[in-house]
């Protein structure tokens, strides 16, 4: 079984950063591919960012590339530093994880998920 814990989420200024944190536990070395969806009130799940099992591949939605930036420091970490937050960025932050080698963006491909963590930007 494997467990992804999100934290980092809070209140923030438009303007202002925030980095969140997901932690996986369990048997999470199998875990590969991760990333961050999102979901605000109202509208669909949507994929932000993706890191590939070797971390030297990423991919980002169009609306928050150059300010959000993926990363992880093993098999157990992963994070979402957000920079330039903007009100439309206001949602709850789902970290996810799957196995394999293909570093999907569709939130069916992906088996492993955090409970959310609230992310809200005040304008």
């Amino acid at each position: 079984q494997v467990q992804l814990v999100e934290s980092g989420g809070g209140l923030v200024q438009a303007g202002g950063s925030l980095r969140l944190s997901c932690a996986a536990s369990g048997r999470s070395f199998y875990i590969y591919p991760m990333a961050w969806f999102r979901q605000a009130p109202g509208k669909e799940r949507e994929f932000v960012a993706a890191i590939a099992w070797s971390g030297g591949s990423t991919s980002y939605a169009d609306s928050v590339k150059g300010r959000f930036t993926i990363s992880r420091d093993n098999a157990k970490l992963v994070y979402l530093q957000m920079n330039s937050l903007e009100a439309e960025d206001t949602a709850v932050y789902y970290c996810a994880g799957t196995y394999g080698r293909v570093t999907p963006t569709r939130a069916d491909d992906y088996g492993y998920w955090g409970q959310g963590t609230q992310v809200t930007v005040s304008s």
